[in-house]
């Protein structure tokens, strides 16, 4: 069994080198079982096809950002802007890692051509548990009647939104560049500019 895992673990790593270096389209399962040194039966007694391998490479890539459990804020431990502030700067350092920049580049290049890479990609995203973790958090506020909220759900995805897109655009050099200083604000802001759009009664 340790051995198993072993070889997974090689194919999986060669797998990420190549995705993220080559792309999707232009990796191949003989290049993977190559550098991973084992042969194409050693690879499809573990992975099903290409697909199911970037899903792999994609979940342990999401496993390898999401911070300990006792890093996550606690829904009850502060006010909704403190709370949500610290959840934006957790989300928002997962997001701009050099790795996940690397994987959302891949992404957008080429979801497109391979409908397989998007159906991995909605499989094994985190951004779901985010969004969950948000609207729970804004479900409870809306219900003690200090948001005036109708769709938490819907809230907090478009809270997600706001706290990455920018900044991942701009690490891709899609948007202008931001200095240091921008971006240790950009949480402070987005929250104040969500929590204002969101009706907040939370005494400033």
């Amino acid at each position: 069994m340790e051995e198993s895992g072993r070889l997974a673990d090689r194919i999986l790593d060669a797998a990420t080198q190549l995705f993220l270096a080559e792309g999707y389209g232009a990796t191949s399962i003989e290049q993977v079982a190559r550098l991973a040194r084992v042969s194409k039966r050693t690879f499809y007694s573990r992975f099903e096809d290409k697909a199911v391998l970037f899903g792999a490479v994609l979940h342990r890539i999401v496993e390898g950002l999401r911070p300990p459990a006792g890093e996550i804020p606690l829904l009850g431990g502060g006010s909704p802007a403190a709370t949500l502030q610290s959840l934006g700067e957790m989300i928002l350092r997962a997001a701009l890692s050099p790795q996940a920049i690397a994987v959302h580049r891949l992404i957008v290049g080429e979801s497109a051509r391979f409908p397989a890479l998007a159906a991995a990609v909605n499989r094994n995203a985190a951004s779901e548990e985010g969004v969950a973790l948000i609207a729970n958090l804004l479900e409870r506020e809306a219900r003690a009647g200090t948001l005036a909220l109708d769709d938490p759900h819907f809230a907090a995805r478009h809270f997600l939104y706001m706290m990455i897109t920018v900044p991942q655009r701009v690490a891709m050099g899609l948007e202008k560049p931001m200095s240091e200083a921008e971006l240790r604000r950009w949480p402070a802001k987005v929250v104040a500019l969500f929590l204002q759009g969101a009706g907040s009664r939370i005494p400033r």
